[in-house]
């Protein structure tokens, strides 16, 4: 066998410094130099780096790279259940509870409307008016509500219309003035507020705030014309409102022919 040679130590580092600086020396040298003291960049393929703890599932999908909406919200976020029905014409929960609440409200408004007018005498009475009677409906609406059976034709009419608390209130009215006793007075005017001018009741006027605070101020002192201003204006209402559509009503056209009929039979 052939013993190797070595080299001293000290002689092998001097060597390797000589060829440092020989290829120092040479611009192929010095590209040799450059790249050996670049780290080596590492460029591995999805398919053979996997981050610790993670198992690769694909390529990522464009969806998910996609921004999310300001109306929509992470997968990973669990909605707070909602026992709120939706409402289509509405756009926010408010609104929705808002349509509702008024529903609700206008059905019990009618059916506690319809249950107190059951109550009330149909009409008042009287005997049946002549034919001459009749057409003088048509000429003044101050003889139409003079006229006992006119007024219940009126009120018939009215009552078609959901505005027979107008009716109502004028006779209520009426009849409060014919009041002497002071106890009565004042049982009865409390009774007309409830009904006719407290804003809780389904039977309520229409008047405006100059006629409601004189109301209140006369309440505290009730006397059998304290509602003379409300009822006033429930008369102007009805006159200048209901009473056209009255006389072009099916309702009066009908009696008017009725009466006429049995009046040139006779």
């Amino acid at each position: 066998m052939v013993p190797l040679l070595s080299l001293p130590t000290g002689s092998s580092q001097e060597a390797a410094g000589t060829v440092a600086r020989g290829s120092q020396s040479s611009p192929a040298g010095w590209e040799e130099r450059r790249a050996a003291e670049q780290p080596l960049k590492h460029d591995p393929t999805p398919s053979t780096v996997y981050e610790a703890g993670t198992q690769y599932a694909g390529p990522a999908s464009t969806e998910s790279l996609l921004p999310m909406s300001r109306h929509e919200t992470s997968p990973t976020t669990v909605q707070p259940a909602s026992n709120h029905r939706p409402n289509a014409c509405c756009f926010c929960w408010c609104c929705c509870c808002s349509c509702s609440w008024n529903e609700d409200r206008e059905r019990a408004w009618r059916a506690s409307r319809e249950t107190k007018l059951e109550n009330i005498p149909n009409c008042e009475a009287c005997a049946k008016p002549t034919p001459e009677e009749v057409q003088g409906w048509a000429q003044s609406f101050d003889k139409l509500m003079k006229s006992p059976a006119g007024r219940n034709v009126f009120r018939e009419f009215l009552r078609t219309e959901y505005s027979e608390e107008n009716m109502l209130f004028w006779l209520a009215c009426e009849e409060l003035k014919t009041e002497c006793n002071k106890h009565t007075i004042d049982e009865k005017a409390r009774m007309i507020y409830e009904d006719y001018i407290s804003i809780l009741s389904p039977k309520e006027v229409s008047l405006d705030s100059r006629v409601r605070e004189v109301i209140n101020r006369k309440m505290q002192e009730p006397s059998s014309h304290t509602f003379d201003d409300a009822q006033l204006q429930i008369y102007t209402l009805m006159h200048r409102d209901s009473y056209p559509r009255f006389l072009n009503s099916a309702i009066y056209k009908s009696l008017l022919q009725t009466i006429s009929h049995s009046s040139s039979e006779s």
